[in-house]
């Protein structure tokens, strides 16, 4: 541990508050919170219990070891910050990974600061702290903001402050919980970027929606080809067959034949019919050179 925060020393005062197995400390009018509060001290790990607020379940391990590494050669530089529960226990109010590091290298103690903190602030907290992160996908974020909403009873404006981002930006975060499960699910395992996301938002039919979100998928669109393919869709009544709805059955001299027009131009070619024996033949192309490429073989 770094001797910088080793000769922060409990007296025996404090240390006696500090193990005071009745105390709990969650107003300024509680017991020797006046003593307590705003102090920086060693603390065991094993008194230590994380935040049960903690919206974030999943912690990178390759991460946490380069962390580990760290810290076993400069100790833990900055405290993290507790606050102080009965049974002479101490409870996470930030600092998970630091928390999880240093029990990882064996580490007995760590500097923690004691702060003030009730129920609600400490989910307050542990949001806006998990908000902050810059590793968290579109909706994490987004889930977040919603339980501050909703837990909280913050309003937008009043999240613009607590957050320090602007409003717009948290409704564009809120706004993505609106996609289907299977696209959300795409968006945090990294599939799609939250540009794709708003792109999809503007599509009201789910089938639609799923529609794109495979063509993304399948054809590595970026975002400005999604919205284009947005825009083009919302001059259509849609893209795909609706339920209840009777199917145009493909004729047979298409079915035999459209194999051997997508393999000459490489690209899974797209028919739409316009009746028994007509309709119209769509040849992606997904760049400026794919594009020259297709018109070669056309000449």
């Amino acid at each position: 541990m770094a001797k910088a925060t080793k000769k922060q020393a409990l007296g025996r005062g404090l240390s006696a508050l500090l193990n005071d197995s009745s105390s709990t400390i969650s107003s300024a009018n509680d017991k020797n919170a006046d003593k307590i509060v705003g102090t920086i001290v060693e603390i065991e790990l094993d008194l230590i219990e994380v935040n049960p607020y903690q919206p974030r379940s999943y912690f990178n391990e390759e991460s946490l070891r380069e962390l580990a590494s760290s810290i076993k050669e400069l100790g833990v530089i900055q405290p993290i910050t507790i606050r102080k529960i009965e049974g002479a226990k101490f409870q996470l109010v930030s600092g998970e990974r630091r928390f999880r590091a240093s029990k990882l290298i064996g580490f007995k103690t760590i500097p923690a600061y004691i702060r003030l903190a009730n129920d609600q602030e400490m989910l307050e907290m542990a949001l806006v702290e998990n908000i902050q992160r810059k590793d968290l996908d579109p909706i994490e974020v987004a889930l977040s903001y919603q339980r501050l909403i909703e837990e909280i009873d913050l309003t937008q404006e009043e999240m613009s402050l607590r957050v320090g981002k602007k409003r717009s930006t948290i409704s564009n975060y809120l706004r993505l919980l609106k996609l289907d499960p299977i696209i959300q699910t795409g968006m945090r395992d990294g599939f799609l970027s939250m540009g794709h996301g708003r792109a999809l938002i503007n599509i009201e039919n789910t089938e639609d929606q799923l529609g794109i979100y495979e063509k993304i998928i399948q054809q590595k669109l970026s975002v400005r080809q999604t919205e284009q393919l947005v825009k083009n869709l919302k001059g259509e009544p849609s893209i795909l067959p609706k339920k209840n709805k009777e199917v145009t059955k493909t004729p047979k001299f298409i079915s035999k034949g459209i194999k051997t027009i997508s393999e000459y131009f490489g690209h899974k070619v797209e028919i739409k019919l316009a009746g028994k024996d007509k309709g119209k033949i769509m040849i992606p192309f997904h760049s400026e050179e794919d594009f020259n490429r297709i018109k070669k073989l056309l000449e």
